[in-house]
């Protein structure tokens, strides 16, 4: 005797400002976009550390740590049981990471729009500085030429 349970489809999450996200995958992607951030660990409401810093790296690995040292976070999202995302009273949203009465909560202090930008403009910057020093190396290639047929 077969049972066959009907195909019933529940539709993935919709959540927008605020919610619990499980996913680790969706974690992921919403911590990578993260730049600058003030972060406040705390243990059952307790502060333990505060400050500011950098998300550096955000991956899922059950072998390594979440760091935060020297102005840098690298975040482990297999560190956590769970995202909360939440939203301040002046509407600005921030993600509280979740393990067993332990949080670490990040504030971002820039926007995903403005990380792209900066880094766009690094890139450019790099790009225009790459540019120049190829363009010496061949003027001085070009004049060493020059002067070898003295």
């Amino acid at each position: 005797m077969s049972h066959h349970l009907p195909d019933t489809r529940i539709p993935a999450p919709c959540i927008i400002n605020t919610g619990i996200i499980v996913n680790k995958l969706d974690i992921r992607r919403l911590l990578t976009d993260l730049g600058r951030v003030h972060y406040i660990y705390t243990q059952e409401d307790k502060v333990l550390s505060e400050g500011e810093g950098d998300v550096m790296e955000v991956f899922a690995n059950p072998q390594r740590s979440t760091l935060v040292a020297n102005h840098a976070l690298y975040l482990n999202v297999c560190s956590f049981d769970y995202l909360e995302l939440k939203q301040s009273s002046q509407q600005e949203t921030y993600f509280d990471l979740m393990q067993e009465g332990v949080c670490l909560r990040l504030i971002p202090r820039s926007t995903p729009l403005q990380e792209r930008r900066e880094r766009n403009l690094n890139v450019s910057a790099i790009e225009a500085m790459m540019e120049q020093v190829l363009s010496a190396r061949w003027d001085a290639e070009i004049d060493d030429d020059c002067s070898d047929s003295f």
